[in-house]
């Protein structure tokens, strides 16, 4: 962990004095006025109130990317010091949670695919889908009916892309229209980037026993 990173973390942890007396009217505020009262403020003691209620959350989503519980933890707290930084913009078009689970799935897969050496996505299940294929459209409750610890296996083996769109979706559940919000593409392009993302998690699905 670099010095830069723990002075941060000491600093969003260890509040002083004058700021605990005001704690308890930053509890009441929502998500959004928070955040635009730490843009006013670039106060990073403020922005640790938003950092105690989204850690956890974070550190979920980052495992699923790691190789580790460190490096999930490592991971986790990148994504809070590049928040700090682009936290102004955020726009409010989205819940601001759905907004933090798509900047910190960005995160996750740009380290991946600049940290190819370690193997998270050369272990990927390359699987050509034909052109026939993509005709019909793959039902939501195909996934739905899918069994969790072969749905577990199969987001390990599609790419970091595929993953992070579907997790959006459907764990999540930010809408086509966030979507075109988060990932500034037509709703067209969403659509279909959902539509294969789908059939080639349930192709990979199929193959595993």
């Amino acid at each position: 962990m670099t010095f830069f990173k723990k002075l941060f973390l000491i600093l969003i942890s260890n509040p002083d004095k004058a700021f605990l007396e005001k704690e308890d009217f930053y509890v009441h505020l929502s998500d959004e006025e928070l955040v635009k009262q730490i843009v006013a403020d670039n106060d990073p003691m403020l922005f640790g109130k938003l950092y105690d209620r989204y850690a956890k959350m974070v550190y979920n989503k980052c495992y699923g990317f790691a190789k580790s519980a460190d490096e999930a933890e490592d991971l986790t707290q990148d994504v809070f010091l590049q928040l700090f930084i682009k936290l102004r913009t955020f726009k409010g078009k989205s819940k601001f949670s759905t907004w933090l689970y798509s900047f910190t799935y960005n995160f996750c897969v740009n380290y991946v695919n600049r940290n190819k050496q370690r193997k998270i996505r050369d272990k990927s299940v390359q699987v050509e889908v034909s052109e026939h294929k993509l005709t019909e459209e793959v039902p939501d409750e195909s996934l739905y009916e899918m069994k969790a610890d072969k749905l577990k296996k199969c987001l390990k083996l599609i790419s970091v892309e595929d993953k992070s769109i579907l997790l959006l979706k459907y764990q999540d559940g930010a809408s086509v229209k966030e979507l075109v919000t988060l990932m500034e593409i037509g709703e067209s392009a969403v659509k279909m980037r959902l539509k294969r993302a789908k059939e080639r998690l349930l192709e990979i699905y199929n193959t595993l026993e």
